[in-house]
């Protein structure tokens, strides 16, 4: 099920897009140059509480607690007993041994996608061409139809929310660990719900629809192997963990985070019996500086672009200059990206700093030659 539509794009209209986009670009410069920054401060601050906490750590035997080490930075890990069962008062459905437990609602609802092309014309008007697609399918979140291009798609709202339920704590040995510490590292199990569950999940939600098990999920519909719009499939998944390692604040018989010097807190986790890990910092570390360099790439493509539309008078004109301030706009990046992460690291690592600095200096360079070069070949050709 789909629809086409055309529209026609004036190049005085698409000039004023290109000022605003401008706007646009130089907030996103500024945006991300701040986000690089911070995200080098977080890291170095997480880097010096990592290194002063594998300095301080004390690992210790789980089978008995010792006064001696309060608000100490130690290290436990063992077998992991859930204290108490997870459980959802609202559908009565609870894990016996289980860690957390979780409701996973789905409605079935029209999804709209798109798919544009986009044809310049001569005088520097724009043309393009959309075709809007609906299907139906089953979805945890909410998808608001209010903003579909085509009416006739029309979502109900979502009778019953998701949630998570955890026991209150579990114990490793002697110690205590907050259970949603726990929990949320355990392994996810489907929860098959009985005949006798779903009509209890059937007297606590109405939309006038009968239920039945499909598959362990209770699904309310009139026919569940034909869904229609406003349907709900809910089910249950439990969190099971056997042994963990925790790294903490002791704190009387329970592990907290611990607040290092920096003012940086650690409470470090992992499933199974080992060292706690130290990549999520590294993770986080990349993830946001290719997030803010990417975002710098797009600040200097918005900024450029207007020189591509006021040269699309002439479609092949404007061709060659948005080629051309593509490529200006990395080389921006590949010099104002590294030149922040430089900057920031210069006063912990000025080593690292240099040499940052240099790989940037180095890519951009590299693409000026390789661009030059190109722009020779033509003049040395054989007549």
């Amino acid at each position: 099920m789909s629809f086409t539509e055309t529209t026609t794009t004036s190049w005085f209209s698409r000039l004023k897009g290109a000022l605003i986009k401008i706007v646009v670009g130089l907030v996103l410069l500024v945006a991300c140059i701040w986000l690089l920054f911070w995200n080098e401060g977080r890291s170095v601050k997480t880097y010096r509480a990592l290194v002063e906490g594998a300095g301080l750590v004390v690992s210790l035997d789980n089978g008995s607690v010792d006064p001696a080490n309060d608000g100490r930075l130690v290290h436990i890990s063992g077998p992991v007993k859930p204290v108490g069962v997870p459980q959802d008062d609202m559908f009565g459905v609870s894990a016996e041994g289980a860690a957390g437990l979780e409701r996973i609602v789905e409605m079935y609802q029209w999804a709209e996608s798109s798919q544009s092309e986009t044809r310049k014309q001569l005088g520097g008007s724009e043309e393009t061409v959309t075709t809007y697609s609906y299907r139906k399918e089953w979805s945890r979140d909410e998808i608001s139809s209010g903003s579909f291009r085509q009416p006739g798609h029309d979502n109900p709202k979502k009778p019953v929310a998701d949630a998570r339920f955890s026991v209150p704590s579990a114990t490793i040995g002697a110690f205590s660990i907050e259970g949603r510490a726990v929990a949320r590292l355990g392994e996810e199990r489907i929860v098959p719900l009985s005949a006798t569950e779903a009509s209890r999940l059937g007297a606590a939600v109405s939309i006038g629809k009968p239920v039945s098990v499909v598959a362990g999920a209770a699904v309310f519909s009139l026919n569940p192997q034909d869904p229609q719009i406003g349907d709900i499939r809910i089910r249950f998944e439990r969190s099971d963990i056997s042994e963990a390692s925790f790294v903490g604040a002791q704190r009387e018989t329970s592990l907290v985070p611990y607040k290092t010097t920096n003012g940086r807190e650690l409470f470090l986790s992992e499933a199974g019996i080992s060292d706690a890990a130290q990549s999520e910092n590294t993770i986080i570390t990349w993830a946001v500086r290719i997030g803010g360099l990417v975002g710098l790439l797009v600040g200097f493509a918005f900024i450029l672009s207007i020189l591509g539309v006021i040269a699309d008078v002439v479609p092949l004109f404007g061709s060659i200059v948005r080629f051309g301030t593509t490529a200006i706009a990395l080389i921006l990046t590949l010099l104002v990206g590294p030149a922040v992460i430089a900057v920031a690291w210069i006063a912990y690592r000025p080593l690292v700093a240099i040499a940052v600095l240099a790989a940037g200096i180095a890519l951009a360079a590299g693409i000026l030659y390789l661009r030059r070069g190109k722009g020779a070949a033509p003049a040395t050709a054989p007549a």
